[in-house]
C-alpha cells in the first residue's frame, strides 16, 4: 500500500507541476549571485537529479573565487544543503585535502561574467527516501574570495535560495568500490608499485605514532598552546569531542582494515569518501610530502582517516597552516570539526608545549 501511494504521489507531481523549477538567488557581501535550477519538478528512480548552478559577478570589477568550492570541475566538496520534510541528508561525495590556495587555484570572473555548470546531485547526495527535496548551494570556506594569508579572517559563503521538486526515492550510488570489511588490521593496495606500497605502510605506521601521541597529550588533560592553536579557546565539551576523535583516529589506525588506492592523478594529497571506510586514495601531492612533519604523509592519513563517518565525520572548513590558525581564533566548534586542524595538531610541527 506505501509504495503504491508513492507512485501516486510521483505521477500525481509529473501530472499537476505541483513544483515547478524555481530559479533562486543569494548575493554574498563579495558580489557573487548565486543561483539553483533544477532541470525538472520530478525525477524518477532511475532519473538523475540534475541541477544547474550559476555563479555570477555583480560587482563593477573582477571577482576571484576559489574553484575548490564552486562545481567547475564536478563536485569535489558538500557544496549544497539537501533536505527532505526539513531533514538534511546525508553528503556522499569525496572529501580532500589539499595544500593552501594560491593564485592558480582561483577562477577570476569579469564584471557581469558567469560560471555555469550542471553536476548530477544523486551521486553526491542520499536520496533513498521519496519526497520533496529541497536544494540550495550551501558552499562555505576560509581563503573562498582570496588565498591571502589573514590570521584574523572569517569563513566566507557562496549561497543560494532553496529549490524544491519532487524525488522518487532509489539505491544510493556513490563514488567506486564497495565498503572495505572493517578493525581486521590488515593493509592492502589498488595500483601501488612496490616502492610506494612500502612508503604507505611506512606513512601508516607513522600516523598511528601521531595520533597515540595526541591521544596521550588529551587524555592527560593538558590544556597548553598546542591545543588552543589549533582548536582555540578551551572548553570541556570541544576538548572532550577531540580526545573521542582521536581516540577513534589512533584505533582506525591500528585495527582497521584500510585499502590505499595508488589510481588518483589529481593534483591533491588525497581523499576518501566519508561512508567508505577505510578506502583511502592517494594523489600527487602525497608523494612528494615529507614522510613526517607539516603536510606529510603521516600527517594525510591522519586528516583523511578523521573524515570517516565511523571516525570523527570531520569537514574540510580551511586547508593550510594559517587557515586553520585563522579557524581556531574565529570559531573553534568548526576547528574541532576541521581535518586539517587535527593534521596539524597531530604532527606539531613546529613543536608547541
Amino acid at each position: 500500500m506505501l509504495r503504491k501511494n508513492i507512485i501516486s504521489l510521483f505521477a500525481l507531481a509529473l501530472a499537476l507541476g505541483a513544483f515547478t523549477t524555481l530559479v533562486s538567488a543569494a548575493v554574498t557581501g563579495r558580489g557573487a549571485a548565486v543561483t539553483v535550477a533544477l532541470e525538472k519538478n520530478a525525477f524518477a528512480a532511475d532519473e538523475g537529479i540534475l541541477a544547474r548552478v550559476t555563479i555570477t559577478n555583480t560587482t563593477r570589477g573582477e571577482l576571484r573565487i576559489l574553484r575548490w568550492f564552486t562545481p567547475s570541475d564536478g563536485v569535489k566538496e558538500n557544496l549544497f544543503r539537501v533536505t527532505v520534510y526539513g531533514k538534511e541528508v546525508e553528503y556522499l561525495g569525496p572529501d580532500y585535502k589539499r595544500p593552501e590556495p594560491t593564485a592558480k587555484d582561483y577562477i577570476t570572473l569579469r564584471p557581469g561574467e558567469s560560471l555555469d555548470a550542471t553536476v548530477d546531485l544523486s551521486g553526491y547526495y542520499d536520496f533513498t527516501d521519496s519526497g520533496y527535496y529541497a536544494v540550495e548551494y550551501n558552499a562555505d570556506a576560509l581563503n573562498l574570495f582570496t588565498n591571502q594569508p589573514n590570521m584574523f579572517a572569517k569563513p566566507e559563503a557562496l549561497k543560494s535560495e532553496a529549490v524544491e521538486a519532487w524525488v522518487e526515492g532509489r539505491e544510493v550510488r556513490v563514488g567506486d568500490g564497495a565498503t572495505a570489511d572493517s578493525v581486521v588490521g590488515s593493509t592492502s593496495f589498488t595500483g601501488c608499485s612496490t616502492s610506494r606500497q612500502s612508503s604507505l605502510n611506512t606513512a601508516r605506521n607513522n600516523a598511528y605514532t601521531y595520533a597515540s601521541n595526541a591521544l596521550g597529550y588529551l587524555n592527560a588533560g593538558t590544556t597548553g598552546s598546542r591545543y588552543t592553536t589549533w582548536f582555540g579557546t578551551y572548553s570541556s565539551s570541544r576538548y572532550s569531542t577531540v580526545r573521542s576523535h582521536f581516540s577513534s583516529i589512533s584505533n582506525a589506525m591500528n585495527n582497521a582494515a584500510v585499502n590505499f588506492n595508488c589510481t588518483c592523478t589529481d593534483s591533491a594529497y588525497a581523499y576518501v569518501y566519508p561512508t567508505q571506510p577505510y578506502k583511502i586514495y592517494l594523489c600527487n601531492a602525497f608523494w612528494s610530502a615529507p614522510s613526517t612533519g607539516t603536510d606529510s604523509k603521516a600527517g594525510t592519513l591522519v586528516h583523511e582517516m578523521s573524515h570517516f563517518n565511523v571516525v570523527a565525520s570531520t569537514d574540510d572548513w580551511a586547508y593550510g597552516q594559517t587557515a586553520a590558525k585563522s579557524l581556531a581564533r574565529s570559531n573553534p566548534s568548526r576547528a574541532i570539526d576541521n581535518a586539517d586542524s587535527h593534521e596539524y595538531f597531530a604532527e606539531n610541527t613546529p613543536a608547541l608545549p
